[in-house]
């Protein structure tokens, strides 16, 4: 069984490796899906239906909240996403897991000031080995991880200038967990290049778990109108770990069509400052497909580790998913 897991593990690199450069670049048709007519005329009712409810809702709390600086006009990220997948590692079995996500963003409270209601924040993500890349979002790790809370942004362009957020809340969970948190964020042009270096910064506190630091910064550049390059170097310390964590990635995304993207990292996990080591190196392919619209997507995504547990022997894993959001505004978000 193992030796035809990984077998179809292999054949799906492969075969996401082929497509990747023999798929034309398709042009977007108004009904563009894969389902068959049956089920998008259940899907788009359902959908229209639950993301107006999602953006009135938003709205509405935004009004009693924000009161004169109200707008009905200001721009909302509101969403709702559900996620259904199931997820393989050689030699640990198959599981299998229903997400819940979601983010309520009060604009207007005050011009400056942001009330958030949020399902997942990085604080509750676990460790990077936890977290992972992108293959399991587990956010159903910690049910009790939703946030209310109030940022203050400051009006700078990143491009420009630091831009930074203050945020302060509670954790919503019993007994009650107060937050508070720094965000800082910076965008650089390298010379006249294409090349760019991105930079998040966050500190913060919870009563609960104490203190925690992360630091991202990504450093990329464009190698044509569907390819994109990206190296990831993120740091983390959190307080109940009382280690230091550190990633590296390496990562190609290319963009097949206007329905399809993929793609291909190498991840390097490790820990420690005093003797540092590497847990985890692990190749990845990831195949992103538009299902429906913009609003149903699937994804295929085969792994191979080399974990220090298992002394580096490789090891194969998988996972299939399938989310669907919930917004006002449909997004084509690939990644």
């Amino acid at each position: 069984m193992t030796s035809v897991t990984a077998s179809l593990c292999m054949g799906a690199l492969l075969v996401c490796s082929t497509a990747a450069f023999a798929k034309p670049l398709e042009p977007l048709e108004p009904d563009d899906s894969d389902l068959p007519q049956w089920a998008a005329e259940r899907v788009e009712p359902f959908r229209a239906g639950v993301g107006s409810w999602v953006d009135n809702t938003s709205r509405n709390v935004d009004a009693f909240f924000g009161g004169d600086y109200y707008t009905a006009s200001a721009e909302n990220d509101s969403y709702l996403r559900l996620g259904q997948e199931i997820d393989w590692m050689e030699g640990e079995g198959v599981d299998g897991d229903t997400s819940i996500r979601y983010r309520i963003d009060l604009p207007t409270t005050e011009e400056r000031l942001r009330l958030v209601i949020e399902s997942d924040p990085d604080e509750t993500r676990g460790t990077l080995a936890e977290e992972g890349s992108g293959r399991l979002y587990n956010d159903q790790r910690d049910r009790s991880s939703s946030i209310l809370g109030l940022d203050w942004l400051e009006s700078r362009d990143k491009r420009e200038n630091w831009s930074n957020r203050f945020g302060a809340g509670v954790r919503l969970r019993l007994p009650i967990d107060p937050y508070v948190r720094f965000t800082s964020e910076r965008l650089w042009d390298i010379g006249s290049g294409p090349w760019q270096l991105e930079s998040f910064n966050r500190l913060s506190w919870f009563n609960n778990a104490g203190y925690s630091a992360r630091t991202r910064w990504d450093f990329g550049r464009p190698l044509s109108e569907r390819r994109h390059l990206r190296f990831i170097s993120t740091v983390q310390w959190r307080e109940e770990e009382d280690t230091l964590e550190y990633s590296e990635v390496a990562e190609l995304n290319h963009r097949l069509n206007d329905r399809s993207a993929l793609r291909y990292s190498a991840i390097a996990i490790g820990e420690s400052a005093s003797s540092p080591r590497i847990e985890d190196y692990y190749l990845q392919t990831r195949y992103r497909r538009d299902l429906h619209k913009g609003i149903l997507f699937g994804d295929v995504i085969p792994e191979l580790h080399f974990q220090r547990d298992t002394s580096y022997d490789p090891r194969w894993a998988m996972t299939l998913r399938v989310e669907m959001y919930f917004q006002h505004e449909i997004s084509r978000d690939y990644f």
